[in-house]
């Protein structure tokens, strides 16, 4: 038990100092001194006459209130875990000890994802983010391989407390998805999804496959964080060509029936979006632009993007499409990034949504 106290002790010695960069990263006196202005602004007359702004201001306070909550209950964790662990030693009483050594690997968790939000510092990390999954060559595998990354990708972000809705899905053939979008709302949905973009490729034994033979199958990711502000990426109508149809999938007596599904082409970059889930054609044409600003905003990043390499002289190609992650099943179970280096055992918890530790290993590479 001494022994364990000694290694948890060191622990929380190291979970306060990544607590003490992450304190000096996010300055918790200026975000304190900024909410009490949010706030007393929001207390003024008139304060929702201009509605977007209003909005904007209030989720920025509730932003802030619930990072100093977390702060601040961080703080107290630490101080509290500490005199735990030296009254379990003190006591010598086991299941004490135990219970004050799980309280410090929650704590360095919280510690550990506290910090990570201090590098969302992106133009866009706070949005909102749009996902795209895609099929590759190769028929049902591919199909099928799309609707398990679709799936991966929707658990979790579930399981994180975003709010997830489909906007088109096209399926498959005989099994899984030929492409999804999926909107993924919360704060910073985008920064901490940004890293998923790239092709995904599966190494498994083949279900459709009668002679059991080894497949490889790929897909790709897009994410794109969703732009709010319409003046932000303007467009011009002229730019635009605009396709209804009708909706495919299980929605309501509308789908089938009319044409309320819209496509829309950009016609200078040749980007199309797409959106089939809503009620109405207004509604679907209203998500579609969305999803079009936030492809524009991205083609920008990209080009951008380009342009610094060009300036700094580097050689290697900046490939939004590159290979990012292979997820063997078969001849052994292993996941492996292949920008990190972060590799994981337990291949079905990643499929089932545990993306987390390489969310967080891409986080630290790209800072």
């Amino acid at each position: 038990m001494a022994v364990l106290l000694e290694e948890h002790k060191q622990k929380l010695v190291e979970a306060r100092q990544t607590f003490a960069v992450t304190l000096g990263q996010l300055d918790p006196e200026s975000m304190r001194e900024r909410l009490a202005e949010l706030e007393d602004a929001m207390g003024h007359p008139g304060f929702w006459d201009e509605a977007a702004r209003a909005q904007e201001q209030s989720s920025n306070a509730r932003r802030l209130a619930s990072k100093l909550e977390t702060v601040d209950g961080l703080q107290k964790r630490l101080d509290d875990a500490a005199e735990w662990l030296d009254m379990a030693q003190e006591m010598g009483d086991e299941d004490m000890a135990q219970e004050a050594r799980d309280a410090v690997d929650s704590i360095v968790g919280d510690c550990d994802t506290l910090y990570l939000t201090t590098l969302l510092r992106g133009e866009h990390d706070a949005n909102n983010a749009y996902l795209a999954v895609h099929a590759g060559a190769g028929g049902t595998e591919a199909c099928d391989w799309a609707g398990m990354v679709y799936r991966m990708m929707t658990r979790w972000a579930g399981a994180h407390g975003f709010n997830v809705s489909t906007l088109d899905l096209q399926d498959g053939d005989e099994a899984g998805v030929k492409s999804a979008e999926i909107k993924i709302e919360g704060d910073n949905a985008y920064g901490l999804l940004k890293g998923e973009k790239g092709v995904h490729r599966l190494v498994r034994i083949s279900p459709f496959d009668s002679n059991a033979r080894r497949h490889t199958s790929f897909c790709s990711v897009d994410v794109m964080p969703e732009i709010a502000d319409e003046g932000a990426i303007p467009i011009n109508a002229e730019d635009l060509r605009v396709d209804t149809y009708r909706s495919s999938g299980a929605g309501g007596q509308h789908v089938n029936k009319t044409e309320s599904a819209i496509r829309i082409t950009h016609i200078p970059t040749g980007i199309v979006v797409a959106c089939q889930t809503q009620r109405s054609q207004i509604q679907n044409r209203e998500v579609a632009m969305g999803m079009l600003r936030a492809r524009l905003a991205e083609l920008q990043e990209r080009e951008q993007a380009q342009r610094l390499a060009e300036i700094q002289g580097e050689q290697k190609k900046i490939e939004w499409g590159s290979q990012i992650r292979s997820y063997v099943l078969q001849p052994y179970q292993m996941v492996n990034d292949h920008r990190t280096n972060e590799k994981v055992a337990d291949a079905q918890g990643v499929l089932d949504g545990d993306l987390d530790p390489f969310i967080n290993a891409f986080l630290k590479w790209n800072k």
